[in-house]
């Protein structure tokens, strides 16, 4: 969601300052109106990795959600999309809603239905089309780890009630911060028609509070809520893959978190 400009409160996107002077690639070029795709952004971020590694640089790579990681360092080839195919089950889940579709998926394919919330609907119809398309379930499209690059990756092992307690204070400065404000400026330049970013945790609730379905309060706490399980999900899915290297979130507290990386990569290096 950072590819999107004018989305800085609710992604936490660095400000230049913050930045250090350090070269921060694929913020802020997209309109909030155009939808994204794992493709796509898999073009865009590997044509940037190739430019770093052959100007002699090493790209780091932070975030996100675990298909767009994988996208960028893995061998996964993605599937084309049936215009026929995809404006029908938009237009089912316009008229039903991403419950109905989602248990449908779940029949389908009970993998991709535990990885995929129940509320998004894009996603969910994506699902759906690979399996309609290719005849199979949408992770058989998903092999194993298979690198396209040398990489290091790093997990940080955050307990469960202090990574909530996290989630609720984040959300909480999100609101301070002027999240309500930042969604009516975004709104004004057609956010509410951007199929990908309108979706987005905090921004999708604004735009219910802003449209009159929810209160304020109401909208906040539904992004802490659905935070916390989309949290949970990506923690399962980063859970699966056996390059994760996870360190502990006590030696953040402790300052040792940036050493203790550091090693993986210089062990990884002279290996």
């Amino acid at each position: 969601m950072q590819l999107y400009r004018g989305m800085d409160i609710g992604t936490a996107k660095l400000t230049p300052e913050e930045r250090g002077g350090v070269p921060h690639h694929l913020l802020d070029i997209w309109d909030v109106t155009e939808a994204a795709s794992v493709a796509e952004y898999q073009r865009l971020a590997r044509a940037e990795i190739d430019r770093l590694l052959a100007a002699g640089r090493t790209p780091v790579l932070v975030g996100g959600s675990g298909l767009y990681v994988r996208g960028a360092v893995d061998a996964l080839e993605f599937p084309g999309t049936d215009p026929a195919v995809r404006a029908r089950l938009e237009a089912e889940l316009e008229e039903r809603g991403p419950g109905v579709l989602h248990a449908r998926l779940a029949e389908a394919d009970p993998e991709a239905a535990r990885a995929i919330l129940p509320s998004n609907g894009r996603r969910i119809v994506r699902a759906l089309e690979v399996i309609e398309i290719t005849g199979k379930p949408f992770t058989a499209n998903l092999p194993g780890p298979d690198s396209v690059y040398d990489t290091v990756q790093i997990g940080v092992d955050v307990g469960r009630p202090e990574l909530d307690e996290r989630i609720t204070t984040r959300v909480d400065r999100m609101w301070e911060a002027g999240l309500v404000d930042e969604v009516r400026t975004l709104e004004a330049q057609g956010l509410r028609e951007g199929r990908t970013a309108a979706r987005a945790l905090g921004y999708q609730q604004v735009l219910a509070a802003l449209a009159g379905e929810c209160t304020d309060d109401e909208a906040r706490a539904e992004t802490v809520r659905a935070t916390k399980r989309f949290a949970r999900r990506q923690d399962s899915w980063f859970r699966r893959d056996p390059r994760v290297h996870w360190l502990s979130g006590a030696a953040d507290h402790r300052g040792e978190l940036p050493g203790q990386a550091l090693s993986l990569v210089e062990r990884a290096v002279t290996a």
